[in-house]
C-alpha cells in the first residue's frame, strides 16, 4: 500500500480513483453498471476513476455500490494514544447543548 504523506492532493485523488477502478474491475463491473448502482452518471464514474474527482457523497455511494464502505471507517478517525485521551473523547461525544434554566415562580413574579 502506498503512503500519501509525500503526494500532492492531485496525486492522492488520482491514486484513489485508480483504486476504485481496480476494485470495480475485480468485481467484473462495467463503468455503466457502477454508475447505475451508485445512482450517478457514466461521466461521473469516468471522472472519478481517471482524475479522482467527485463529491464526498458520490464517493460514499460508489463505496456502498462496491461493498467497500467499511474501508471509509478509519477516514479522519482520531487515533487514541492514552486512556485519558479515550475518556476525554467519550466525554466530548456525550456532551449536550447547554440549556437555559427553567423559569421559577420567583423569577416570573418579578
Amino acid at each position: 500500500m502506498r503512503t500519501f504523506n509525500f503526494l500532492s492532493p492531485l496525486s492522492i485523488c488520482t491514486t484513489l480513483g485508480e483504486r476504485i477502478k481496480r476494485l470495480r474491475l475485480a468485481q467484473n463491473l462495467s463503468q455503466q453498471q457502477l454508475a447505475q448502482m451508485s445512482q450517478s452518471s457514466l461521466s461521473s464514474v469516468r471522472r472519478l476513476e481517471a482524475q479522482g474527482q467527485g463529491s464526498l457523497e458520490f464517493v460514499v455511494r460508489v463505496a456502498l455500490a462496491l461493498q467497500a464502505v467499511e474501508q471509509l471507517d478509519g477516514l479522519f478517525a482520531q487515533p487514541i494514544q492514552s486512556i485519558a485521551q479515550a475518556e476525554a473523547e467519550q466525554a466530548l461525544a456525550q456532551r449536550q447543548r447547554a440549556r437555559l434554566p427553567k423559569p421559577t415562580l420567583k423569577s416570573v413574579a418579578r
